[in-house]
């Protein structure tokens, strides 16, 4: 059996938590860094696939098994709304007062964060993350491509994403797909790349 890319099943569910935190740390594995493996993946990776599955793109590895994704929404305004109103309160009380999930929380508690004017122009964003033995091999750029695809045939104009300044790798990644830099002086500390949704 050869990979494949996918939509997203719901008993990817697992998989996608697992793929999350396994590449948390800037790119690498953020296992054990808070109270629970699964944190980092209620806010980044959960409630797109939860809130907005048909827009998420999965890496099958050919036996049923997810190994990478792309997750997204077409529209984050809509989405930040609905992150407040439908996946806080399917979140509430998993997590207590540990001192390690202090960041975390506050940014899963702030969903209106993503809203970031100079960004208004790029309404759709993603995440995309590989586990490391599945990087570096084409899959990625497949990924990327049919989940852009996605975005076009339903009227998502143009797409960002944020990257931590020093991922130059990830930077770098990015602009052979044709992302480009966007300034966002009220975010100095992230760096935000767009391109339309058209391939």
């Amino acid at each position: 059996m050869h990979p494949e890319i996918r939509a997203y099943r719901p008993t990817d569910l697992d998989a996608v938590y697992d793929i999350c935190v396994r590449t948390a740390d800037a790119g690498g594995d953020g296992r054990g860094q808070t109270s629970s493996d699964r944190l980092v993946g209620d806010i980044f990776a959960a409630p797109y696939v939860v809130l907005e599955p048909e827009t998420a793109r999965i890496l099958d590895d050919g036996h049923g098994n997810a190994v990478g994704y792309v997750v997204g929404t077409t529209d984050t305004a809509a989405f930040v709304k609905r992150y407040r109103t439908e996946w806080l309160p399917v979140t509430a009380g998993r997590y207590g007062d540990d001192p390690r999930d202090e960041m975390w929380l506050g940014l899963h508690h702030d969903p209106e964060r993503m809203l970031v004017p100079e960004l208004a122009g790029y309404p759709a964003h993603l995440h995309i993350d590989l586990l490391p033995e599945w990087q570096g091999r084409g899959h990625g750029r497949g990924l990327m491509w049919s989940f852009l695809a996605g975005l076009h045939a339903a009227g998502a104009p143009r797409v960002h994403l944020g990257v931590a300044p020093a991922n130059t790798a990830a930077q770098a990644f990015y602009g052979r797909l044709g992302f480009e830099r966007i300034p966002v002086p009220s975010q100095p500390d992230a760096v935000y790349l767009g391109r339309d949704t058209a391939v």
